[in-house]
């Protein structure tokens, strides 16, 4: 597929017309001045070595030098780059919660926004680590494998929402599951997860998984997203302001701090609880910065490779012959015919 990087710098093309009308225009105003003089047959016999073909030789190559030039602005772009990045981290599995209970309002703007927040600035601090990241509800799903290209994992924030697991729940054993099977063969990287949720409605064996996980060298951190005291939930129709239960009482979630602390403790990692502050993701920023880090290659690829220094050398040997080329005729090539 081909594209422009800048298509914007084709607009210069517009003015190509106007600079060849004004060649035209100033060549025959030239052309008649000279005719002042006498006639052209004779005053070429007067200059011998004057050669008016090279003149206009000379201009159509500065011609196609700036067409040239806008096409290398505009930045062609053609293909696939592959490339091979060397990068020094550990391997990183982060696994959000996206029950209904994470749309509960005691932070700002609610916690699963909150959550979304947090994972963007740690995928950014995170840039030479290898992360995978993993949603969970009532069940767990990958929702980008293993990869060093952690820019990548950006483009799935936006649709991470409860709509991807119309299970609901707290299944937070089958994440650490899902998470341990994401790892890479490698044994000499360090290996971590971090688990982002409010820990309501818990369901299954987190905490022993997580002491699995721990005994099998990664590292289970924990941040809770909420607050202990908790928020009604919004209700999901339009007609009410709150979910409620059967009998009408309005639901309210609270974060399940100590079975948070659980896991975290189990797993040999740290909990933190996410606030409206950055206090929490810097916390684990240090925890995970105490691992080893592995030096580890990998293919990095680029949607589009970008084709601008072909035309570069094309324009420099444009360039070239243009100032190799005299108006007048070289006397050591006098008796070459080449722009008779």
């Amino acid at each position: 597929m081909f594209r422009f990087g800048n298509p914007e710098y084709l607009w210069l093309f517009a003015a190509m017309p106007l600079l060849l009308a004004l060649y035209l225009y100033l060549n025959i105003r030239k052309r008649k001045d000279v005719e002042k003089m006498g006639s052209l047959v004779t005053l070429r016999m007067m200059m011998p070595e004057l050669s008016l073909k090279r003149s206009y030789l000379k201009f159509w190559l500065i011609f196609g030098a700036l067409c040239t030039g806008i096409f290398l602005v505009a930045r062609p772009q053609f293909g696939t780059k592959v490339e091979t990045v060397e990068k020094e981290g550990i391997e990183l599995v982060i696994a959000i919660d996206v029950s209904n209970s994470m749309l509960a309002t005691d932070l700002s703007p609610d916690r699963l926004s909150r959550a979304r927040q947090i994972l963007s600035r740690l995928i950014d601090v995170r840039r030479n680590d290898k992360i995978a990241l993993i949603v969970f509800a009532g069940e767990a799903y990958v929702q980008m494998p293993l990869t060093s290209d952690t820019q990548s994992a950006k483009i799935f924030l936006n649709s991470i929402d409860p709509s991807l697991v119309p299970l609901q729940g707290t299944a937070i054993a089958d994440a650490i599951r899902l998470g341990m099977s994401s790892f890479s063969a490698d044994k000499e990287v360090s290996r971590a997860m971090v688990i982002i949720t409010d820990a309501e409605d818990h369901e299954g064996n987190a905490a022993e998984l997580a002491a699995d996980a721990a005994k099998a060298g990664v590292m289970v951190n924990v941040m809770g997203v909420g607050s202990p005291t908790g928020s009604p939930l919004p209700g999901l129709s339009s007609g009410s302001n709150y979910l409620t239960d059967s009998e009408g009482n309005v639901v309210v979630s609270r974060l399940n701090e100590e079975m948070a602390m659980a896991i975290a403790h189990s797993g040999g990692g740290l909990y933190v609880r996410a606030d409206n502050s950055n206090s929490a993701i810097r916390a684990l920023e240090a925890q995970l910065d105490g691992l080893e880090t592995t030096r580890t290659a990998s293919l990095s690829y680029s949607e589009y490779d970008e084709q601008f220094p072909l035309l570069g050398w094309f324009l420099l040997v444009i360039l070239f012959l243009e100032v190799l080329i005299y108006d007048k005729k070289n006397r050591l090539f006098r008796n070459v015919r080449l722009f008779r």
